[in-house]
């Protein structure tokens, strides 16, 4: 498995080789982190609308925003502070540190759609994980690549792609989307995993 690692990045104590626990990989936007509120706060501002979640149901924010409004949504993705603010799913710190005394736990997140947001997605993960080693950190594109028994994700496209089974965190786009085991937040996740 790739791994793009930080320079000034140190491993917080686990073994590199090879672990006997079974494998789980969990995406962070929309998972761990709560994106969509940002992004629609920020345009909402700009834009004096009042787009909502519910407005969300079973479509992307690119779908309901019009076309000539779509290179604002990208730049906030690319300004320098929008995954530094994201907060944390609720109950997402506990159950994954939790997770990580029975599985071998990596967060895997698909950094490439917007590259800027390394350093940025980095930081946040230490500020609020600080228990995820570096090595367990995977920024890659297509998720396909990842050997895990599970990947916990919000979009179907990569759970489509990825060998494991695939676990929807729901998430307002996929409300509709059906064919995988579903958990509709980390509490779920704890009792999938845990109970």
């Amino acid at each position: 498995m790739a791994c793009f690692r930080l320079p000034a990045v140190r491993s917080l104590g686990y073994c590199e080789g090879v672990s006997s626990l079974k494998r789980i990989a969990i995406d962070m936007d929309e998972v761990m982190a709560d994106a969509v509120t940002e992004h629609l706060a920020r345009y909402n501002q700009d834009h004096n609308e009042r787009i909502t979640k519910d407005d969300l149901q079973g479509k992307w924010l690119w779908d309901v925003v019009s076309v000539d409004r779509h290179a604002a949504l990208e730049s906030y993705l690319r300004s320098d502070d929008f995954f530094d603010v994201l907060h944390v799913m609720p109950e997402a710190q506990r159950v994954i540190e939790a997770l990580q005394s029975r599985y071998d736990v990596f967060i895997a997140t698909a950094a490439m759609e917007v590259p800027t947001s390394f350093m940025s997605k980095y930081r946040w993960l230490a500020k609020h994980f600080p228990f995820i080693p570096a090595s367990h950190i995977v920024f890659c594109g297509n998720k396909s690549i990842l050997r895990a028994d599970y990947l916990i994700d919000d979009n179907p496209r990569q759970l489509k792609r990825f060998e494991g089974e695939g676990i929807i965190y729901t998430s307002p786009h996929n409300i509709h989307v059906n064919g995988y085991r579903r958990v509709n937040d980390w509490l779920d996740v704890e009792k999938m995993f845990l109970g």
